[in-house]
């Protein structure tokens, strides 16, 4: 093995089968991944890590199908939205780094458990709709981004209101976060957390990424969708249970790994 790469232990099985069970959820309900890895990355590695992980990760994946969205994409929808994600990601990201760790932690898992509530409830915006609306959602969205890299849940639920098409959310939803990756890499790299360890962490993730993302793919159509929701709903909110600051020294236990 390169010298570059992480060396195995039981941190690293840790994270390639988080990863892998995210990349299932991710190909069989589009999506989830954020919510599924980033509690668990922040448990084994601290949160500034697990975002870099996460952008690494799930960077080239997204290429295939995004560049065709971006032709399909309604603008007028997405810029508003795009406004507010790129005036606040950057302060979530300086939360991240100015923040203390374990506080953090908590922020994170709490605000996922919140986020796979509201979405598993069914609860969407029924209020205005116009552009400070789309500008203040899309905040929440980049504050979430910067913070665990989750912008999804609160434009999810912004928009499944709004009585778009599925292709067109999908559309609008990818192309968002297409825009967002850029931003958030030049924030991360500002920040400087492209550290060695995190990049090659996120390199290391990749291929059992794809593995998921596949195996998501040849599943679906297999069981009704809200069989799959349910499935990744499951795995959220064990994620962020599991990785709750409070229950770390039962995960350490389970997986023999020495205190933090």
């Amino acid at each position: 093995m390169p010298t570059d790469l992480p060396a195995p232990d039981a941190a690293l099985a840790a994270l390639l089968a988080t990863v892998l069970l995210a990349g299932i959820a991710r190909g069989l309900s589009g999506f989830g991944t954020g919510m599924i890895v980033a509690p668990v990355a922040g448990a084994l590695y601290g949160p500034q890590m697990a975002i870099v992980i996460i952008v690494i990760m799930d960077s080239l994946p997204v290429l295939p199908v995004t560049l065709p969205a971006l032709r399909q994409a309604r603008w007028r929808d997405v810029l508003p939205v795009a406004a507010g994600l790129f005036v606040m990601l950057p302060v979530g990201v300086m939360l991240l780094t100015s923040g203390d760790p374990m506080t953090m932690r908590w922020a994170i898992s709490l605000a996922i458990l919140a986020c796979a509530a509201a979405l598993w409830s069914g609860w969407t915006w029924r209020g205005p709709r116009n552009g400070a609306v789309a500008a203040g959602v899309g905040g929440v969205a980049g504050l979430l981004g910067g913070m665990a890299s989750i912008p999804g849940p609160p434009v999810i639920l912004y928009w499944l209101a709004s009585g778009l098409p599925a292709a067109l959310l999908r559309a609008n939803l990818l192309t968002l976060f297409f825009l967002g990756e850029f931003l958030s890499i030049g924030n991360l790299w500002l920040a400087g957390l492209f550290e060695r360890m995190p990049v090659m962490l996120g390199i290391a993730a990749a291929p059992a990424y794809f593995a998921g993302l596949w195996l998501g793919a040849r599943l679906y159509g297999l069981a009704s969708e809200e069989t799959y929701r349910r499935v990744t709903f499951g795995l959220i909110v064990a994620a962020a249970v599991l990785a709750l600051p409070a229950t770390e020294s039962l995960v350490r236990w389970m997986l023999a790994m020495p205190p933090a």
